[in-house]
């Protein structure tokens, strides 16, 4: 069996004993694939330095990007070794970026239009967008799913494609994204007992060639192990949850998922790891 994590932070600040033990993990779980996700210039370095240099398995790649509560820091413009960090052959896609307004660490203003010159970014490359959205506390003070998709549209975003990461939006955002082509992937909030709403849209809303799964780590840790650290192994009881709702093995889910992967990403098929 082969399992992807999507979206994972492997950042040394989280991991201080470092990435053995975590790759070990993530091999006894089956989990053999590993996209590590970036929140701005700094960690977007770190990202594709070790997407570069690792050997061996798990296979990692990168994401590079800025991050909502990130975009006050760019808001001068992007910088140039960001555009050439996002061209590394082991660069997946521009990501994560976005729109939050449940935290609002950058103006929302400057987040919008941080956003826009990264999809514009990925448009150039020719990459792949991950998206991160997250609302206000009341969606009456700031509908960012919304928002995120309108701009999206807007800018074109369907050229290149993407993913709505973690996705928590509702079934009408859901069905908007995926005609834009768009994918949703779905973490650790979908196995929590009051997210009822969430896993009807992984059930009947989104199709089975247009599922991802991940762990968000070292965030948002499924039930049962809630309130800990997250690392790429867990990534598993994502897999078990959705698979269970599509009433589908989870070998015949994970083939489905990595599929999907590839096709988004542009990884080239592999079982050798």
């Amino acid at each position: 069996m082969f399992l992807v994590d999507t979206h994972c932070h492997l950042n040394k600040e989280y991991y201080q004993d470092g990435l053995s033990e975590v790759f070990r993990n993530a091999l006894k779980s089956d989990v053999k694939r590993l996209l590590f996700a970036s929140a701005d210039l700094a960690s977007t370095r770190e990202a594709v330095t070790l997407a570069e240099t690792h050997e061996g398995a798990p296979e990692i790649w990168a994401l590079a990007g800025v991050h909502p509560h990130e975009a006050s820091s760019v808001s001068g413009g992007l910088p140039e070794e960001l555009e050439a960090l996002a061209r590394s052959s082991k660069v997946s896609a521009v990501g994560e970026i976005g729109l939050d307004f449940y935290y609002d660490n950058s103006p929302r203003e400057i987040q919008r239009e941080v956003f826009r010159s990264q999809v514009c970014l990925a448009k150039k490359i020719n990459k792949p967008v991950v998206i991160h959205v997250r609302d206000s506390a009341k969606r009456s003070s700031g509908d960012a799913n919304s928002e995120t998709l309108a701009i999206l549209k807007e800018e074109s975003a369907d050229l290149i494609g993407g993913v709505i990461h973690c996705f928590s939006g509702d079934r009408q955002n859901a069905i908007d994204a995926l005609e834009m082509g768009f994918y949703i992937s779905f973490a650790g909030p979908v196995t929590y007992p009051k997210n009822k709403a969430l896993r009807e849209i992984a059930m009947d809303t989104v199709p089975l060639d247009r599922i991802l799964c991940e762990t968000d780590s070292p965030y948002l840790a499924p039930q049962q192990i809630r309130g800990r650290t997250n690392e790429p192994c867990h990534v598993r009881e994502v897999y078990e949850m959705i698979s269970m709702l599509k009433g589908m093995s989870l070998e015949e889910f994970s083939a489905a998922v990595k599929e999907n992967g590839e096709r988004i990403f542009g990884w080239g098929g592999t079982d050798n790891v």
